[in-house]
């Protein structure tokens, strides 16, 4: 070879080397660059348009320098590349996925639908909406939203069984010597179709209210009919075979109008400010009460199976074989031998944890999907389908795999519509309203803490109102399938903690409910120990929220700890917020009594200087008034200033919102260093400083390794690179 052709191949080379490094950065053929090359790159390509390309930043195309001659001595042609503007418009991205490896093929289609008219609806990062949501990404929306239907999919059966208690619309004779007609073949048979009547009606319920919450509020949660409510509609409103206070007719009406009492609520405001009354430490409380109730409900008989009932305790180990379980199902003995306690356990529990631990994506989902599929076999110990006679039953339910079942005995037929002059509808409705009211309210604040929407400054999230009024809207369509109220499922803490943020988590999560309705013998075949050791985990996730309550302040710490343990142990939302705000009324109201009675003479110690304000600041959205003015919502207050597009965001509440974010995350910084702080006194600064570096070179190594996007906007220097900068980039000289 002769030493020009060695000089163009080894120019070349070298070119292409550079190009491939500045590729790596994120700049293309079309010359437009990505916001991680802005990132990368800005510390030396600055200036005008003109000057970049004098570098001619190209991957895959060697023209950074330009060969003296060819061998024949003529010049190489050069072509010119194109010229586009650093703040241009993107163009097509020319690089094929046959030249880019999988983490390019996840950024680019990341990036492709943060850019899209669907991101910036879902407000994706990068997608340039002014309220993006920092950290939400296509692909983790995804795989967040199956997390999240994969935690909830047990409701489809577990509903279905509950609600098919109550008869529904089966007649029930009700006799003295056989009052819930266990004994009526006919009955009987009736209750096994609405059983699976009660499946497709689930999956309708839960798909409707779920995307309603997706489109409108964006929020990464799941709406089913709630566990305890359904369980109260079942077994006490409409009793065991129709033997309770009203008949199930009657029931259904009663939610119809309950969700749209909720409706008008929310839609004047009212719901949200009755939220903003709750004391901050109750709030705080409440997400790690849920997150305790999670982990108990992980480890109940609807899970694991690790504790169940006791004759002599309220609580006790379980989790032995069948044969060993009395007639109210307590574990004689054998406790914890059954072989699906520990599949759950190691391969659902401590394998999902393990891959929590190297960071792995979608962990919950691969440990679910694992459960499932090693429980389906049946001539195995850990079999969803051992050979009884239900057994029997749901392995050949399972086995038509696709099903079109329809509402059957269920449908808007079976409202009675002329109840509401029975005093006892209204008592059901009445009960309804407030456990509802509690029990969404604490789950919503709870999930949206979670997924960090909260506004520190008026105790509220964003998108709110449309959050509530979706909720309203799904409790009536909900009763119009034949369900029980609809709410937001605590399991929804599954898909945030995988990365779910917005809209689009809902939006997966009610797709696969869709699916359901078509293969609700695949779905509804989830066994409870896939997913209990799940809710474990996600609750030890949740209770990092009592970090954040005041327990320097008896005041505020009494009220959380009831709220915390009363949620778990009355095994109902609403009842354990019930004890907490009861207590911090009592622990607060007496007090403030005293020292307006005493003229400040009697005053509780750290009164004026450890309490916490109470959470009932009424804020505008706009201007910070306060009175009436702050009670109306947001659309009232632009209808009644003359802005009639109530609907569009005004650039006063995006700033709003925005510094709200701001504020919150300086009162969580300022939180953390106080317990840096605490810490440092506990434990000595040197032992904190190096666990806090080694904490933050693990951090810095996540950053660079998970290949994900950088969207943030970064200032770009005015300074144009020199000719030695130049000769560093690119490996060559003039």
């Amino acid at each position: 070879m002769k030493v020009a052709d060695r000089t163009v191949v080894a120019t070349s080379r070298i070119a292409q080397s550079s190009c491939d490094a500045l590729s790596g950065l994120g700049w293309h053929e079309d010359g437009r660059e990505t916001p991680e090359s802005v990132v990368g790159a800005s510390a030396f390509l600055t200036g005008p348009p003109a000057r970049y390309q004098q570098l001619n930043l190209a991957p895959r195309t060697p023209l950074l320098v330009r060969p003296a001659a060819s061998p024949s001595g003529a010049p190489l042609p050069v072509p010119a590349p194109p010229r586009r503007h650093l703040l241009s418009p993107p163009a097509k991205l020319l690089v094929g996925p046959a030249t880019m490896g999988v983490p390019e093929l996840i950024n680019n289609l990341n990036r492709a639908v943060a850019t899209s008219p669907v991101g910036y609806y879902f407000r994706l990062d990068g997608s340039g909406h002014p309220l993006s949501r920092p950290g939400s990404r296509f692909l983790t929306e995804l795989r967040a939203g199956l997390v999240t239907f994969a935690a909830m999919a047990y409701i489809l059966s577990v509903n279905a069984s509950i609600l098919s208690s109550s008869g529904g619309p089966c007649e029930c004779a009700n006799t003295a010597d056989d009052p819930v007609c266990a004994k009526d073949a006919a009955y009987q048979q009736c209750t096994a179709v609405l059983n699976r009547d009660y499946v497709f009606a689930t999956a309708i319920s839960a798909c409707v209210g779920t995307l309603l919450m997706a489109l409108f509020a964006n929020m990464p949660l799941g709406l089913a009919p709630g566990l305890g409510v359904n369980a109260y509609f079942a077994f006490t409103i409409v009793g065991t075979a129709g033997t309770g206070i009203i008949p199930y007719s009657q029931a259904l009406s009663a939610v119809w109008l309950e969700g749209w009492i909720f409706f008008i609520l929310s839609l004047f405001g009212i719901r949200q400010w009755l939220a903003r009354l709750l004391p901050h430490s109750i709030k705080l409380s409440t997400g790690a009460g849920i997150g305790i109730f999670l982990a108990f409900i992980g480890l109940g008989p609807n899970g694991l199976g690790v504790i169940g009932g006791n004759a002599s305790d309220l609580i006790g180990l379980a989790g032995c074989p069948a044969q060993y379980e009395d007639s109210n199902g307590f574990c004689q003995s054998h406790k914890l031998q059954a072989p699906t306690v520990w599949l759950g356990v190691m391969l659902g529990g401590i394998f999902t944890a393990l891959m929590l631990l190297y960071r792995v994506k979608g962990a919950f989902l691969i440990g679910i999907l694992l459960v499932s599929i090693v429980s389906w076999p049946r001539n195995t110990s850990v079999t969803l389908f051992p050979h009884t006679p239900s057994g029997d039953d749901a392995f050949n339910y399972f086995k038509q795999v696709a099903n079109w079942n329809g509402l059957g005995l269920l449908g808007p037929k079976n409202i009675d519509w002329s109840g509401y002059s029975n005093g006892k509808v209204w008592y059901a409705l009445i009960s309804f309203l407030y456990i509802d009211l509690l029990d969404t309210t604490g789950t919503l604040y709870a999930m949206a803490s979670h997924a960090g929407l909260m506004d520190a400054r008026t105790g509220d999230f964003e998108g709110s109102s449309a959050a509530y009024l979706s909720d309203a809207v799904a409790i009536s369509i909900g009763s119009l399938v034949g369900c029980s109220p609809n709410t937001a499922f605590v399991e929804s803490a599954s898909g945030i903690a995988e990365g779910g943020r917005t809209g689009l988590t809902g939006l997966v999560v009610a797709f696969m409910f869709f699916l359901s309705l078509f293969f609700a013998p695949i779905f509804a075949s989830f066994p409870s120990w896939a997913t209990g050791s799940t809710l474990v985990i996600v609750g030890s996730m949740m209770a990092s929220n009592t970090a954040q309550v005041n327990w320097s302040y008896v005041g505020d710490a009494i009220p959380a700890f009831v709220t915390i343990v009363g949620i778990p142990l009355f095994f109902n939302i609403a009842y354990g917020l019930i004890a907490g705000i009861c207590c911090y009324i009592a622990l607060n109201a007496i007090p403030w009594a005293l020292v307006k009675l005493s003229k400040g003479r009697i005053v509780p110690d750290g009164w004026d200087t450890m309490k916490e304000p109470w959470g009932a600041r009424m804020v505008s959205a706009n201007d910070d008034s306060t009175g009436i003015w702050a009670v109306l919502p947001p659309w009232m207050r632009k209808v009644m200033s003359g802005n009639y597009k109530f609907w569009q965001m005004t650039e006063d509440e995006i700033e709003f919102y925005l510094e709200g974010r701001r504020e919150t995350q300086r009162l969580a910084q300022e939180r953390q260093d106080q317990i840096e702080n605490e810490r440092n006194a506990m434990y000595g600064a040197d032992d904190v400083e190096a666990r806090a570096s080694t904490s933050s070179a693990e951090h810095a190594d996540e950053k660079h390794s998970t290949g994900s996007p950088a969207f943030s906007p970064v200032e770009v220097p005015a300074r144009l690179p020199n000719d030695a900068e130049v000769h560093h980039v690119t490996g060559t000289a003039r």
